[in-house]
């Protein structure tokens, strides 16, 4: 295989960056309109409500197997077939099928209930959220055939028309009639699945036709690689091992599979990643389970934390999230798990090191840069957002303030954890379960408790409890790996002195200006605030120049390319 993993895995995080840059765009420029236009119990039942019964369906089906079927390409033992993978792939459909059921009747008659006046409305966009998902998982077979392939800017155009034709459908609907919001964001979400489903299949129809005329070229061309690129682009190169001849072989059953339907070793994992996924879910969206469970905040304070939270987890969500995703496709396909460090290939195991330190520093870099600044601007940001009426009182810019620091431990987080997540085998997975049980229950008593006596803020500090909690097993376990090896990739966690001396005067100068400049004009506020964040990455640029020119020779390179 042809394909360079390392260099798909950081134009995958790059492209996703802009298009999570993109979206979320669209996204506060749409809760900025309903803001205004829709009452916020309606915000608050949308956002929070029936985007969390999405993302617990779409995670319960199919995140343990999508991330156990990605380590398959570095299993040695048992390899799995292709057909095995795509019958794996199909699982998620009757298996959302299956929690559909349990979560309707959750959602429907346990959790805390909503108004009257909202019932029909929201038992509709119930059943709306769960027949997208259903149908949005038909496509995970291809989709996974995408990322494994690294065709990389197929799911940056996919998601970005998923989340353009969503928004436009519910925009017009509500434009007509804000009343219909709940029904409109049901239909919306419907309407979207069906891009992925079409993209997805429509895309590999064309690709696989595309795929068998070039290589009936190269054939002709006496296998002229040169020639043949010349007639069809280089993007059917490498390709060998591209098993499918037909976009109907994504079917489960039709390709060949000379084996049984599953396999055994990758079962096992999925049934980790099944026990260990249900933990991480509760840890991810716990604070909306709560939410929704017991009546401790209203719908209307709801929407006012979660529009605070999307603002404070920005990074986490376009940054960071891709930048994840990214690093552990690269890791599963450079560190195989039943291997141990120092029996498996020097290079790439010096490679992996070396960029989990770079990517370690670098949203370490981040979270810092936007814990400093956040202390200065969040109250600005929140006025030019929500207006004055939202800002009023001052518990969203005490929100926001808090999340600054959180960031950082989502950023460090995210990283290690996805590392070794990328690189435990079964049995380390099993145990860690253990330890995410007790996290799970402890982050649980915590947000209840400490939003019982602080309010909102208290599910922002049980998350940073339990974020620190994760960070000290998952660096302890990239300490002790990596001890025989006399290599410490955990040093990019690390800020550099000229870094954290120009952070410390950013903030100083930065706070200055928040109490004498933006009283009497925002603007100038904004201008110091930019003008630190320009020095600021400058310093970080000059103290990391070995990193900032490879990433831009990558760029450069890149750019010739095209």
């Amino acid at each position: 295989m042809g394909r360079n993993v390392l260099k798909s895995s950081l134009l995958n995080a790059s492209f996703s960056i802009f298009f999570q840059i993109f979206c979320r765009a669209i996204t506060f420029a749409i809760n900025a309109f309903i803001l205004r236009r829709v009452d916020h119990n309606v915000l608050g039942i949308m956002n929070v409500r029936l985007l969390l019964l999405e993302s617990t369906l779409l995670f319960l089906s199919k995140e343990s197997i999508s991330r156990a079927a990605l380590s398959s390409t570095t299993q040695h033992k048992n390899k799995c077939t292709w057909a095995q993978l795509i019958n794996q792939m199909w699982v998620t459909v009757p298996m959302a099928a299956i929690l559909s059921i349990p979560c309707l009747y959750v959602w429907l008659n346990v959790l805390s209930p909503v108004g009257d006046e909202y019932q029909s409305a929201y038992k509709f966009g119930c059943y709306a959220m769960v027949l997208s998902c259903i149908f949005e998982l038909t496509a995970e077979a291809p989709a996974f055939v995408a990322q494994v392939f690294c065709f990389v800017k197929l799911k940056v155009v996919l998601d970005t028309l998923h989340i353009f034709v969503r928004s436009v459908v519910f925009i017009i609907l509500v434009l007509n009639n804000k009343n219909i919001a709940i029904y409109a964001f049901g239909i919306a979400q419907f309407t979207s699945c069906l891009v992925i489903i079409g993209g997805n299949y429509g895309f590999f129809k064309v690709y696989i036709q595309r795929l068998r005329t070039y290589r009936e070229v190269l054939k002709k061309h006496d296998n002229d690689i040169d020639k043949a690129r010349d007639e069809m682009g280089h993007y059917y190169e490498h390709m060998n091992d591209f098993p499918f001849n037909s976009v109907t072989e994504m079917v489960p059953t039709v390709l060949k599979n000379p084996g049984s339907a599953f396999n055994s070793d990758l079962n096992k994992l999925v049934l980790s990643f099944i026990k260990q996924g249900i933990l991480k879910q509760v840890l991810t969206e716990g604070e909306k389970y709560v939410m929704s469970i017991s009546p401790v905040l209203n719908f209307q304070q709801q929407a006012v934390y979660d529009i605070v939270n999307n603002m404070g987890s920005l990074a986490a969500r376009f940054i960071f999230r891709p930048i994840e995703d990214s690093s552990y496709f690269y890791f599963t396909q450079t560190i195989a798990r039943e291997i141990a460090l120092k029996d498996q290939e020097k290079d790439k195991v010096k490679e992996a090191s070396q960029v989990l330190k770079n990517v370690c520093k670098g949203v370490t870099s981040i979270g810092l840069i936007g814990f400093v600044f956040g202390q200065s601007f969040s109250g600005t940001l929140l006025l030019l957002y929500g207006g004055q009426d939202f800002v009023e009182g001052g518990l969203p810019e005490t929100l926001l303030r808090w999340h600054a620091l959180a960031i950082i431990l989502l950023a460090v987080n995210g990283i290690t954890e996805g590392y070794m997540f990328a690189t435990n085998t079964s049995k380390q997975i099993d145990r860690y379960n253990y330890y995410m049980a007790i996290f799970s229950v402890t982050f649980l008593i915590l947000s209840y408790q400490l939003t019982n006596y602080f309010g909102a803020v208290g599910f922002i500090w049980a998350n940073c409890c339990n974020m620190a909690f994760r960070i000290a097993y998952s660096t302890n376990y990239i300490a002790k790996q990596y001890k025989d090896l006399h290599v410490n990739p955990l040093e990019g966690l690390i800020p550099g002195k000229i870094f954290g001396c120009t952070l410390i005067v950013a903030g100083i100068a930065c706070k200055y200006s928040e109490m004498h400049l933006l009283p009497k004009s925002m603007l100038y506020h904004v201008l110091v605030g930019g003008i630190f964040t320009l020095i600021t990455l400058l310093s970080w640029i000059f103290e990391n120049r070995e990193i900032a020119m490879v990433a831009y020779g990558k760029y450069k390179n890149k750019s010739k390319s095209e």
